[in-house]
């Protein structure tokens, strides 16, 4: 049995949408593990200080990307925040950042021991006002529930994140494709772009339109870590001097939303943080399988 902390239909306002340099959408699922662990910390000055917070499932309920099209745009825009003006009377320059609006269910496993549930449960309700999550203002949420879930019946727990997708990894695509010779950004491209079948008549005029893509489903490149890409070290002028130092950058691959009644095991849809393996590489883990499933509708 797990133990599960619900905390339903959170409604977030201006989330972090610039998931990697070169991605805009959903948040990374840094950002969830991040507020996971912050949750956590919170509770080290109370009674719940031994509480574990081992893994997250993020049902993703609503999302709205803050961007606008005009008539005749070829591309979206970001709506960016509009700056006070400078001494000369113009705009200062800022870095744009991409921002949603969201509504998630989360479900964190736990490791409670023996402890008071209305108790534990009324304390994270009350931790969550103070709380953000990617960057992004908590505007409500329902209380938070405890739950014991059997990890072979996932629907004891897909109930309460219907309904919505959850997020799990298919590095299993690009991998396919890259020990067949493609360069990675090739492989994601690859299963990101849209072919289209067209035929025409002899006037020339469009008779059949077919629009496909190399695999079925919600197929999208999300960010799931680090790679560092410079030794471990001190740095001079950072807030923290008492923590080792060193660059890194996004780790991209590719991934897929799924409603939660397609999971046979809630560990499908469970991420956690990978262990460090002394390859440099800071990494979120899901053990999404892969089978060729029919559609159960």
């Amino acid at each position: 049995m797990k133990n599960i902390l619900l905390i339903p239909n959170i409604k977030i306002h201006n989330a972090n949408a610039l998931s990697s340099p070169y991605t805009i959408g959903f948040p990374a699922m840094t950002a969830w593990l991040g507020f996971m662990h912050a949750l956590e910390r919170k509770l080290q000055n109370t009674e719940f200080k031994g509480v574990k917070f081992t893994g997250i499932i993020v049902s993703c309920l609503e999302l709205d990307l803050q961007t606008y099209k005009g008539r005749g745009d070829y591309v979206n825009s970001i709506i960016a925040t509009s700056n006070p003006l400078d001494k000369s009377g113009k705009r200062p320059s800022f870095i744009e950042e991409a921002r949603c609006d969201m509504e998630v269910t989360l479900a964190i496993e736990c490791e409670l021991g023996v402890i008071k549930h209305k108790e534990f449960t009324d304390l994270i309700d009350n931790k969550l006002h103070t709380m953000k999550i990617a960057s992004g203002d908590i505007t409500s949420f329902k209380p938070s529930q405890h739950k014991e879930i059997d990890n072979n019946n996932p629907r004891q727990l897909t109930k309460y994140l219907m309904p919505g997708f959850c997020l799990v990894t298919r590095q299993d695509l690009m991998q396919t494709s890259m020990n067949n010779g493609m360069d990675a950004i090739d492989a994601m491209l690859d299963y990101l772009k849209t072919t289209a079948d067209v035929e025409v008549d002899e006037n020339h005029k469009v008779t059949r339109s077919k629009a496909y893509k190399k695999e079925e489903g919600w197929i999208v490149p999300i960010a799931i870590g680090y790679q560092g890409i410079s030794e471990i070290g001190q740095l001079k002028n950072t807030r923290d001097q008492t923590t080792p130092h060193r660059f890194a950058e996004s780790v991209v691959t590719l991934g897929e939303f799924k409603m939660p009644y397609r999971f046979d095991t809630v560990e499908e849809m469970m991420w956690r943080y990978q262990e460090y393996q002394e390859n440099d590489l800071y990494l979120c883990q899901n053990n999404y399988s892969i089978k060729k499933e029919e559609s159960k509708l």
